[in-house]
C-alpha cells in the first residue's frame, strides 16, 4: 500500500498553492512515487519535500547536523537513525562517525539502504520519462553547491545566546530588607520576559556589593542562555542569610535574605500564577477572578449555546444534596491538605527580630509565640 504523506497537502496550501494545483502534485506523487517534476510546483519549494530516502533525500550529514542542534538541551544520547545511500562506502561510515563524535553526540545510528533482503523503510523505483532532464530542471543547486553546504563546519556545542536589544525597557525594584535598603534593575526582552539583573546594595567596594554583582551578572548570563526564571526562583527563595528581617514590600512582609527577597519579587512580577503556585509563591486562595486554571469546582460556560430553559431553570437541590460530601470526609481532607501546608510555612518562617524564636505564620504576617511581637500586620 502506498500512500501521500498527509504533510503534503498541508504543506502545499501554506507555500499558497490553490486546491487544484496540490490536487495535480497529490496525484502526481502517487502515481510517480516522487515530487520531482509535479505539475506547477515550484523549483524554489522542492527542497521543503525532501525526505530521507529518494531521489530528493536529504544527505546523511543532514541528520547529524539536526541531532548536533539538540544534543545540548538533552542528558542522555538520541536515538536517529542516519540513512545513508546504497553506494555509501567503509570510509564514508567511518567519517560519519568521526564528525558525530566531533558535533558532541553521544550516540548514532546508521543505515545503509538496500543492505538487507528485506527492510522497513524502501523507495519505490519508477522509470520516468526524460527522468534525467527532468531532474536537472528542479534541482535548484549543483552537486559541488550540495556538497559544500554538507560539510560546512557548523557545530553547535552548547545553547545560544539570545542578547537583549540595544535599547531595553527595564524595571527598578528600590526594597529594604533588615534595614539595608538596595536595587535591582531587570532588563526585559522585547515581550516583557526578563534578560539581566543587576543588584545594588551596600556601599561600592564593601564584600557585600561584589558579591551581589557578581551573582546578578551571573543570573543575567543564565537567563540569556534559556534558563527559566521558574528555576531561579524555586532554587534561590528560602536562602537565609544576613541581612534579613522586615521588608517595606506590601506583598512581601519579611525575607530571609536579599536573595531570598529578590527571587520572590522576580516571581511575583513575571511568573504566571501557575508558575507562582508551583513555587510556593501563591496558594489556591490567592487565585485571581480571571484565573481559568485548577478550576474544578467551577466551569465556565458560554451562554448564547445554552438554551434559555435552562437557564431560568431552578436548581434541584436533591442533587446537589446527594452529590455533596458527608462532613466528615470534608473535613478529613481539609486537614490533609492542612498538614503539609503548615510543615512548609514553619520551615520558610524567619526567626522573631525581637527574642530569636521561631515565629509562625499569621495571614500574610508572621507572629512569634513567645513575645508577642509580629512583623507588621496581624
Amino acid at each position: 500500500m502506498f500512500i501521500v504523506n498527509q504533510t503534503v497537502p498541508r504543506a502545499l496550501a501554506a507555500l499558497g498553492y490553490s486546491q487544484a494545483e496540490v490536487d495535480k502534485i497529490i496525484a502526481y506523487i502517487d502515481t510517480e512515487k516522487t515530487i520531482i517534476g509535479a505539475p506547477a510546483l515550484k523549483s524554489e519549494h522542492l527542497n521543503v519535500f525532501a525526505c530521507s530516502m529518494g531521489d530528493n533525500a536529504i544527505h546523511y550529514l543532514g541528520h547529524v547536523k539536526m541531532m548536533a542542534a539538540v544534543q545540548p538541551f538533552l542528558s542522555g544520547a538520541i536515538s536517529k537513525t542516519v540513512n545513508m545511500p546504497e553506494e555509501a562506502t567503509v570510509e564514508d561510515i567511518e567519517q560519519l562517525h568521526i564528525d558525530a563524535w566531533k558535533m558532541g553526540l553521544k550516540a548514532v545510528a546508521i543505515y545503509r539502504d538496500n543492505c538487507k533482503v528485506a527492510q522497513p523503510l524502501s523507495m519505490a523505483k519508477k522509470e520516468v520519462k526524460g527522468e534525467s532532464s527532468e531532474v536537472a530542471a528542479h534541482v535548484p543547486v549543483t552537486l559541488a553547491e550540495v556538497d559544500e553546504a554538507v560539510h560546512e563546519t557548523v557545530m553547535l556545542r552548547g545553547a545560544v545566546r539570545r542578547e537583549l536589544p540595544m535599547v531595553r525597557n527595564s524595571k527598578i525594584f528600590k526594597f529594604t530588607v533588615g534595614g539595608v535598603r538596595g536595587y535591582a534593575i531587570v532588563g526585559e526582552y522585547d515581550e516583557g520576559k526578563p534578560g539581566e539583573l543587576f543588584i545594588s546594595s551596600a556601599k561600592m567596594g564593601s564584600t557585600l556589593r561584589g558579591l551581589m554583582d557578581a551573582f546578578g551578572v551571573s543570573v543575567s548570563y543564565g537567563l540569556q542562555f534559556g534558563v527559566p526564571l521558574k528555576n531561579y526562583v524555586r532554587n534561590f527563595t528560602s536562602t537565609s542569610f544576613a541581612p534579613s528581617g522586615i521588608t517595606d514590600d506590601p506583598e512581601i512582609r519579611t525575607a530571609s535574605s536579599i536573595i531570598d527577597y529578590i527571587f520572590r519579587r522576580l516571581g511575583k512580577t513575571y511568573l504566571s500564577f501557575d508558575d507562582q503556585l508551583e513555587v510556593g509563591l501563591a496558594s489556591i486562595e490567592d487565585m485571581p477572578e480571571n484565573q481559568t486554571s485548577f478550576l474544578d469546582d467551577k466551569v465556565v460556560v458560554d451562554e448564547s449555546l445554552v438554551p434559555e430553559e435552562a437557564l431560568s431553570a431552578e436548581p434541584v437541590e436533591t442533587v446537589a444534596a446527594s452529590t455533596a460530601p458527608s462532613p466528615s470526609v470534608s473535613q478529613k481532607a481539609q486537614a490533609s491538605e492542612s498538614q503539609p501546608r503548615k510543615s512548609h510555612q514553619v520551615a520558610d518562617a524567619p526567626l522573631c527580630f525581637n527574642c530569636g524564636n521561631q515565629t509562625q505564620r499569621a495571614g500574610s504576617c508572621y507572629v512569634c509565640t513567645a513575645c508577642g511581637s509580629t512583623t507588621g500586620c496581624s
